[in-house]
């Protein structure tokens, strides 16, 4: 059974093109798409990103989406910046990816994160520095990161206490983000940066963190 029902085709007016282009392509309309859609901007993005990938022309592809994009959803739906921050930094330690460690990790601390905390990640079960909204929030993102997912119901059972459908689709879309991230960067050994490289071998050495192939 689906953790999140897709939503019902009769709500997506603002997603047509979109879906017109899945049809055409697969032949019917893939659930993960419907699913995508609580979240539109997110599902709509995803249409153009499809279309650059396999070498489509992305104005033509905008031109077709412009007219449909919605107003923005009350900022009030979405999960606050620091928490989706926090699950890009806990998929990546899942996913192995150094360099989205070294990032992600960083960019908490710039956010006001206490480093401590951020060293803390995988002792968050028993963190003082973690409240059981987090909690919820890692345990989901280090799960997702492995392969095959280990993510179940239990999950959701424990993300269902805090978020809406809407906010765990955004969750997962920022797990989603970086799994592409984490395989683009791990594959290329993407060179890093000296503000994160420096953050990550002070802050995650307790993590066997290290730049390893890039240096």
């Amino acid at each position: 059974m689906a953790h999140v029902s897709p939503r019902p085709q009769g709500e997506l007016d603002f997603l047509e093109p979109v879906l017109a282009d899945a049809r055409r392509h697969l032949g019917f309309l893939p659930n993960s798409l419907l699913t995508m859609a609580h979240m539109p901007h997110v599902a709509l993005a995803f249409g153009l990103l499809m279309s650059s990938v396999r070498g489509g022309d992305l104005r033509a592809a905008y031109a077709r989406i412009a007219d449909h994009i919605p107003p923005a959803d009350d900022s009030a739906l979405n999960v606050e910046p620091a928490l989706l921050q926090l699950a890009a930094f806990a998929v990546s330690v899942g996913a192995g990816c150094r360099y989205c460690q070294a990032h992600t990790s960083h960019t908490l601390e710039t956010m006001g994160v206490p480093a401590g905390k951020v060293a803390a990640l995988l002792n968050f079960e028993t963190s003082e520095q973690f409240d059981a909204r987090e909690r919820a929030v890692v345990a989901l993102a280090l799960a997702a990161a492995q392969v095959p997912s280990a993510v179940n119901e239990q999950h959701f059972t424990a993300l269902r206490e805090f978020f809406s459908d809407r906010q765990i689709v955004q969750l997962v879309s920022m797990l989603s983000l970086f799994g592409f991230l984490n395989r683009w960067n791990d594959t290329l050994a993407t060179a890093l940066e000296g503000p994160p490289r420096e953050f990550a071998a002070s802050v995650l050495a307790g993590m066997d963190w290290e730049a390893g192939k890039h240096r």
